[in-house]
């Protein structure tokens, strides 16, 4: 039988009804503002957010005494009225809407450390409108890119799911304008709008005028491929040149006249410089052969611009010329750019031709590779005649945390990196992050770097040496390495097999600073398990082990659990799946009960068996 609602609750559905019928009707707002704090404040939650945003928008100043501003841009140009009631409610209906939009649902990464936590002030009723505009506009897209279709982008009509979340659907025909058109939604919520994602069929150029009120501060496009993409786009860059902080371009084909273009429109009226901060072009590419210099209006747009942070051009199709072209605009400017990712392209060589003046002389050469705090060239298709030129580029870098180099087949060419470091390691440099992930190096060549990372002022945070065939030789020296107080250590798929970790535990014999580590698919048998065991209770500051795939017997399961008993409780991530007891265990649950009783902290344990057949990791 259904529940009787009662007389409050009858008030209260007539309130919202009242709200949503009427487009302008002050009476109504006069009497909700004069009702007691606690009829007040039981109303908004059974408000649908449209009705909610007729009284936000009416809100009288002195409400409560107790609101604050909402900006419309990081400029400020504008101000709203805030209360944190209405705030409460608009946040209660953004997590209703979109629950898992704030979750971090993502795999354990390994190699990085947790971000401090930030506590930030968020605007609730824009965040709420900005994630609708963006529905919106993926509904839009999916009609706006039906061939059949070549009528106005304002005239699609938003889906009844999309209506019914905001409360609008069966009210539209007493509003006074038609909210069922992809325009009015524009008109309404743009203003709330920061971040878009827009594909291609909506970058055109009635796009600037739906869009108009909007103060874009990051815009994502998707799929450009043709001149009218681009001439709608570039009015849209246009049209927020003031507030654009970063622009990201994503599966995309750009010709060099597209992208001189693109970047012209970016700058300020009446100024030749502009105030992005982030460019990325990602999985894209740009028409040009090996012989391609970098487009005039990138390169103008490089060296024009004074915020400049991050430049990213990954996966691209790049050819060393374009590479080096990038280099060479970094060299000639100056702007203080702390990030450049030139992965995934065929660049080997691109830096071959340039004469690199002493490390004394950097000053000469602008401030952006002095700035420079990550770069990352991961499977550039670089070989040993570019580490050396590397080494050379590295003396101008003084302020370099991060180098990634992994997929490239540097093989000797490590020998240069162990002179760059051997160098430096007498100086309190901030080098903290070394990827050299399937570079095909040698067991003694690790094995040496090894020793010279150990030496060095201040340890590296990370390292990961994943996927070269190094063997058990390694064992020892990564022991030793352990205890020079790295922080995250990837070592996966190196072969260390069981008599590599049984020569790396003879090494731990006091307290690691170590938080993530990686050992998966090495074979590491009951000495992998015994080494788990020793860790947790070395490493007090442990958060997450990886150490699947290492054919454990059955017995490793006791080993372990020994281990965590001993330990001080701080690791939250244990993966032990496709490993040989994970198709023996008869009753998982109680092996992961006994386990997370042993965690200061919920202890998430993944025993999931291996997929069709045993892991075999030779070639």
């Amino acid at each position: 039988m259904a529940e009787v609602p009662s007389l409050v609750d009858l008030c209260v559905a007539t309130v919202a009804d009242e709200l949503l019928q009427r487009d302008k009707n002050h009476d109504i707002f006069s009497v909700i503002f004069e009702l007691p704090s606690e009829l007040f404040d039981a109303l908004l939650p059974h408000l649908p957010p449209f009705a909610l945003q007729k009284l936000h928008e009416n809100l009288p100043v002195d409400f409560r005494d107790n609101f604050d501003c909402a900006y419309d841009d990081n400029r400020g140009c504008r101000k709203r009225r805030r209360c944190s009631i209405l705030d409460t409610a608009w946040r209660a209906f953004y997590k209703a809407r979109w629950p898992g939009n704030d979750e971090q649902k993502q795999a354990v990464n390994w190699l990085n450390k947790p971000a401090e936590k930030t506590y930030e002030i968020r605007d609730w009723q824009q965040t709420y409108w900005e994630a609708h505009l963006q529905e919106c506009v993926d509904a839009v897209a999916e009609t706006a890119l039906l061939p059949s279709y070549d009528g106005s982008i304002g005239d699609i009509r938003i889906p009844d799911v999309i209506l019914g979340h905001i409360g609008c659907k069966g009210h539209l025909t007493n509003l006074t304008c038609n909210y069922s058109d992809f325009s009015h939604h524009c008109q309404q919520f743009g203003v709330y709008a920061r971040h878009l994602r827009l594909p291609n069929a909506l970058c055109v150029a009635e796009i600037c005028d739906l869009l108009q009120n909007c103060k874009l501060i990051n815009l994502e496009v998707q799929w450009i491929k043709y001149i009218d993409h681009v001439e709608g786009l570039c009015k849209l860059l246009n049209q927020n040149s003031e507030t654009l902080k970063s622009i990201e371009f994503m599966h995309c084909k750009l010709s060099s006249a597209f992208v001189n273009a693109i970047c012209d429109s970016l700058h300020m009226k009446d100024l030749q410089t502009h105030g992005v901060e982030h460019f990325s072009i990602k999985r894209s590419s740009i028409f040009q052969t090996d012989s391609s210099h970098i487009p005039v209006g990138l390169a103008s747009f490089l060296t024009t611009g004074r915020s400049m942070q991050s430049l990213t051009l990954s996966d691209d199709h790049l050819g060393r010329n374009f590479a080096r072209g990038i280099f060479n605009s970094l060299l000639d400017a100056s702007i203080s750019i702390s990030r450049l990712d030139l992965s995934e392209n065929n660049i080997s060589g691109f830096l071959s031709q340039h004469r690199w003046k002493s490390s004394s002389c950097s000053l000469e050469l602008g401030k952006s590779l002095q700035s420079l705090r990550v770069l990352n060239l991961r499977c550039c298709n670089l070989v040993r005649e570019d580490a050396y030129s590397l080494k050379q580029a590295l003396g101008h870098m003084p302020y370099l945390q991060n180098l990634d180099l992994s997929d490239n087949s540097i093989e000797d060419g490590i020998g240069s990196l162990i002179s760059y470091f051997t160098e430096i390691s007498g100086r309190d440099l901030p080098f903290t992050d070394l990827n050299l992930e399937n570079c095909e190096l040698t067991c003694n060549q690790v094995i040496e770097l090894l020793g010279v990372l150990s030496t060095m002022n201040k340890q590296l945070n990370m390292l990961s040496i994943k996927d070269n065939r190094l063997g058990s030789k390694i064992g020892a020296p990564l022991g030793k390495y352990l205890c020079c107080g790295i922080i995250a250590l990837d070592v996966g798929d190196i072969g260390l097999g069981s008599f590599g970790f049984l020569e790396a535990l003879k090494q731990i014999s006091k307290e690691l600073k170590i938080a993530y580590i990686n050992i998966s698919n090495n074979k590491g048998g009951i000495e992998a398990a015994k080494f788990i065991s020793s860790l947790v209770k070395h490493a007090p500051k442990i958060i997450a082990i990886d150490a699947s795939y290492n054919l454990m017997p059955m017995e490793s399961l006791s080993e372990i659990s020994s281990g965590l008993k001993a330990s001080k409780g701080k690791l939250e991530h244990l993966d032990l799946a496709g490993n040989s007891f994970c198709t023996q265990v008869a009753d998982v649950e109680s092996v992961l009960a006994e386990y997370r009783t042993h965690g200061q902290f919920s202890l998430n344990v993944s025993l999931s068996a291996a997929s069709n057949a045993p892991y075999d990791n030779d070639p």
